[in-house]
């Protein structure tokens, strides 16, 4: 699906525009006119549920600049998560604007995919520093940061769970057994496995070179070792009160009564307080039992970025609207219309930010949350550890070995 918006032109020049916009059974150089403006095509890739904002972002940037220049401007809905294959897939012909996750930043440098953003300084003096982080490679900014809410902490329901008992994952899953009802969380992503290991000084993370990744998940000597969190995860999945589903599981199970609380991101906020109206409750990651102790779940932060393809034909273009889409007026809209925190400090500090459930969990949350830097070799070696432990161990090996099997692939060249 494309979306098109064109400025509103004198006569001449809107049927220039609409030349590119529509089909005309008439010779298309009969309907072009001499003009002083430049025709500017850029094309803009954004979530899908993002569209009504983007149009009216993009509606105001060309209410901006049209005095300027000719603009038609394409939508085409893109998911951040998978950019960087749409974008390689043909860098040189793919959108001049996109918005992405900040994982991605890595390889879309390393493949000449951006440029270092030119008005560096306004960038670190307008954003969280997290945030100018995240789109950052070797203290050089290559992307505008654009969202600080890419993580993930508690849903409850209060109905069921007081402030004090969302302190204990063990006490919150007795709880749901209790009542017949599941506290969820998705262990066939390896992002949310994190949460286990990242607190218990076993360590994954990005080699220098930026492909290959380090792992100690399988360790054997520590305070706490590899199979005292694989012990705990074995205890976790044949708890009665627990279900490991994915993010539409999640939803479902949250409007239909049968899941009472969830580790889960902003994105579902509105559909999850919609469900829950007044009960609707949202706070950091609890701490679970490892090796006799209590250990606080830790998390991966992100950060949405706009990136400027450095193949655009129309580069300053293209970066004044990755200006405009990230800046702290649009920043706001899009809390407003899609509950999405900003990354830009005035947006960030707002009391309607601050005082959104979902985003004070977030900020809770922040205390055990470091940046998501792993190579592409971490994702699947964790998915099969993780559907051998919800299956009960169908194949018998010991945990030790399911552990070194998946550090093995983690790490593998």
């Amino acid at each position: 699906m494309k979306k098109r918006f064109c400025k509103r032109l004198p006569v001449f020049l809107l049927a220039l525009c609409l030349s590119g916009c529509q089909k005309d059974s008439r010779d298309s150089s009969s309907l072009e006119q001499p003009s002083d403006f430049q025709t500017v095509e850029l094309t803009v890739w954004g979530a899908a549920e993002d569209e009504e904002l983007l149009r009216q972002i993009i509606h105001g940037f060309q209410e901006e600049y049209g005095g300027e220049a000719n603009f038609v401007i394409t939508y085409e809905p893109q998911s951040e998560s998978s950019c960087t294959d749409a974008l390689m897939g043909d860098l040189e012909h793919g959108a001049d604007v996109f918005a992405f996750a900040d994982d991605q930043l890595n390889t879309l440098v390393a493949a000449g995919a951006l440029e270092p953003v030119e008005n560096e300084a306004l960038v670190r003096e307008e954003n969280l520093p997290e945030a100018v982080l995240a789109a950052s490679v070797n203290n050089t900014i290559y992307a505008f940061p654009l969202t600080a809410d890419n993580g993930y902490f508690l849903y409850y329901n209060k109905q069921y769970f007081s402030e004090q008992d969302i302190q204990s994952w063990d006490k919150m899953l007795d709880i749901a057994e209790r009542q017949g009802k599941k506290i969820s969380m998705e262990w066939s992503s390896g992002w949310y496995v994190y949460s286990l290991f990242g607190n218990t000084g076993l360590t994954v993370g990005l080699n220098d070179d930026g492909i290959t990744n380090y792992c100690t998940w399988n360790a054997t000597d520590g305070a706490i070792k590899g199979i005292d969190v694989a012990r705990a995860m074995v205890n976790i999945a044949g708890h009665p009160g627990f279900i490991s589903t994915d993010d539409s599981g999640f939803l479902k199970g949250v409007e239909d009564g049968s899941i009472v609380a969830g580790v889960n991101g902003v994105w579902n906020a509105m559909a999850v307080e919609n469900a829950w109206g007044r009960q609707y409750g949202a706070a950091r990651l609890p701490s679970y039992t490892c090796a006799g102790q209590q250990i606080p779940m830790a998390s991966f932060s992100g950060y949405k970025l706009i990136g400027v393809n450095a193949y655009s034909s129309h580069p300053e273009w293209a970066a004044k609207l990755a200006m405009w889409i990230t800046n702290e007026r649009n920043q706001e809209l899009r809390f407003l219309l899609r509950g999405q925190g900003p990354s830009n400090i005035r947006a960030a500090a707002s009391d309607e930010v601050q005082s959104a459930p979902a985003i004070a969990a977030l900020l809770e949350q922040s205390e055990y949350s470091c940046l998501q830097r792993i190579g592409g070799n971490f994702w699947d070696p964790v998915a099969e550890f993780t559907a051998n432990i919800l299956a009960g161990n169908p194949s018998g090996e010991s945990l030790q070995q399911q552990l070194d099997t998946m550090v093995e692939g983690i790490i593998a060249p």
